[in-house]
C-alpha cells in the first residue's frame, strides 16, 4: 500500500463516471438505435466534456460562454446524433435526457459510503452537475442520506479542472484540500484535482493507461471499495 502525504478527514467523489455510471445510457441507446448504442454513449460523453472546457476556457473573462451542465449535455447529444446520422427526434431526445436524469449507480457505492457513515467519515460530491441536475440523480440512487454536501460548481461558472471549481471542496468542508481525498473515475479529474492539492485516489475502472502528464494521483484502484483504506477501522 502506498503512502500518502496528509492524513485524509473527508472525501468528495465526482459524480458523473464516479458514482454514475454514464455509460449506462447505452441501453436505451441500443434501443432507439439498434447497434448504435455504445457510440452514442461514448461520443455524447466525450462530446459533453469537450463542451465544458470549451465554455470554462474560452472568452476574455472567466465564465463568459458559461451554460448550465444540462444544457452542455442536451447539446452534446444532439451533436453525437447528427455525427453519428441518428434521426433524433425530440421523443427520443427527451427518453435519453430523462434516462441521464437516473443513471445507474455503480453496485459497491452505498456499501462503501455507508461504511464511511460508521466510520465517522464526511462524504460528500464535488461535480461539474448543475444543482437541480445532482438532486435528481443522487436522490435516484438512493444516496440522498449519505452524500453531504452535494456541491456544483454552477456557482462559480467553471467547470472542472478550472480551479475556482476545486477550491469550493475546501470551502464547503473547511479543511485543507491536502487533507481532502478527491475520487474521480476521469484519469483527466484526478490528475486536475491532484494539480490543485487535494490527496487522490483514480478509479480506473477499464484498466486504462495513466495521463502523460508528469502527474500521477496519490493512488489508482479498480473500484470505489479503495476509498476505505484510507479512514481504516
Amino acid at each position: 500500500m502506498s503512502s500518502h502525504p496528509a492524513r485524509v478527514h473527508a472525501v468528495l467523489f465526482d459524480a458523473y463516471g464516479t458514482l454514475f455510471d454514464v455509460y449506462s445510457v447505452s441501453m436505451l441507446g441500443e434501443q432507439l438505435f439498434p447497434g448504435q448504442g455504445e457510440r452514442l454513449a461514448v461520443l455524447w460523453r466525450d462530446k459533453q466534456i469537450e463542451y465544458t472546457r470549451l465554455c470554462s476556457m474560452s472568452g476574455p473573462q472567466p465564465g463568459q460562454h458559461y451554460r448550465p451542465f444540462w444544457e452542455i449535455t442536451r447539446s452534446a447529444l444532439r451533436h453525437a446524433a447528427a455525427r453519428l446520422k441518428l434521426e433524433l427526434t425530440a421523443e427520443r431526445e427527451e427518453r435519453l435526457m430523462n434516462q441521464y436524469h437516473h443513471l445507474s449507480a455503480f453496485p459497491e457505492n452505498r456499501e462503501v459510503l455507508q461504511a464511511l457513515r460508521a466510520r465517522g467519515v464526511r462524504a460528500g460530491v464535488l461535480s461539474n452537475g448543475d444543482p437541480s441536475m445532482l438532486a435528481v440523480a443522487v436522490r435516484s440512487a438512493g444516496l440522498q442520506d449519505l452524500l453531504d454536501p452535494v456541491i456544483s460548481v454552477h456557482e462559480t461558472r467553471r467547470f472542472k479542472t478550472d480551479p475556482a471549481a476545486y477550491a469550493l471542496g475546501p470551502q464547503a468542508l473547511g479543511l485543507p484540500a491536502r487533507e481532502i481525498l478527491f475520487v474521480s473515475s476521469n484519469a483527466w479529474d484526478a490528475v486536475g484535482a491532484t494539480w490543485y492539492g487535494y490527496t487522490t485516489l483514480w478509479v480506473n475502472r477499464a484498466s486504462m493507461p495513466p495521463e502523460e502528464l508528469g502527474a500521477q494521483p496519490t493512488r489508482t484502484a479498480a473500484n470505489l471499495r479503495a476509498v476505505l483504506d484510507f479512514f481504516p477501522s
